[in-house]
């Protein structure tokens, strides 16, 4: 009975393989084939910036991708891998654009392309925070990221030290000083909310950074400001005094002085 159960198992199993392997066959059958498989690199590229042309970014992003497997060790996979990153970051994958162009950073050190690189990276983050759209809204600077503004400035003045005439340092220094009156203003924006909330002492130090940090910009006014109306408010009168002629020697019109600060209603960045 043993022997007769063994030998249908068996039967059972031999039969059952081609079965499996059939159907195995039919589900590698059944995946697509690579349009791509027989093309040359030149046209893998050519199809690449058709698919941008038109906003496609997802299938450019892929043959981009194919195409710098397969011209690996070329200016062309170079070329590729600095595109895809810009497809990436239309398409809203900041990440994997940073990722891209990180690597290509540190892989291609003597690339013709490492300025156009580095101005990329750092306009990933420059829009990520401080787009056109989102200086115009009412979004609150203290909601932003404002590690993303550092980073763009970072990979700015990188292009810049190292590029300084290349054609999109121009671009990056604009960006750069844009960057540094944000982060001012945000600093500033800070501080008028401890300020405004009795936390002295947090408002004033605020300030105080804002002033060493940022002494060219725009938002220094208000942060002296801000140090005498704080250091008066804690009855520290020789610092109060200080700022007071600091902010008179370098904003002898100052508005906020007339206007006061608690009547302040807009931050820079609101139009309306």
């Amino acid at each position: 009975m043993i022997l007769t159960c063994l030998t249908r198992s068996r039967t059972l199993l031999r039969l059952a393989l081609p079965i499996t392997a059939a159907l195995v066959l039919v589900a590698c059958g059944s995946t697509p084939p690579d349009e791509t498989a027989q093309w040359s690199a030149d046209k893998l590229y050519a199809e690449a910036k058709d698919e941008m042309s038109t906003g496609n970014y997802e299938r450019a992003a892929r043959l981009l991708e194919r195409l710098e497997g397969r011209a690996a060790g070329t200016p062309l996979a170079q070329q590729a891998q600095i595109e895809r990153a810009y497809v990436l970051y239309k398409t809203g994958e900041k990440a994997q654009a940073l990722s891209v162009l990180e690597r290509f950073i540190k892989l291609h050190p003597s690339s013709p392309g490492l300025d156009y690189a580095m101005y990329l990276h750092g306009l990933v983050n420059f829009n990520d925070n401080l787009g056109i759209l989102g200086s115009l809204s009412r979004q609150d600077l203290s909601e932003r990221d404002q590690q993303a503004s550092r980073d763009a400035f970072q990979s700015f003045k990188q292009l810049v030290d190292q590029f300084p005439n290349s054609v999109y340092a121009e671009d990056a220094r604009q960006r750069m000083n844009y960057i540094v009156n944000s982060l001012a203003a945000y600093e500033v924006h800070v501080a008028r909310y401890y300020f405004r909330r009795g936390a002295y002492v947090a408002a004033a130090n605020r300030a105080q950074q804002t002033v060493q940090e940022f002494q060219t910009s725009p938002s220094a006014e208000e942060a002296l400001f801000i140090m005498v109306q704080s250091y008066d408010k804690l009855g520290l009168t020789q610092l109060r005094d200080d700022a007071a002629r600091v902010l008179t020697k370098n904003f002898p019109d100052s508005r906020f002085a007339a206007q006061g600060l608690t009547t302040r209603q807009r931050a820079w960045w609101q139009f309306w």
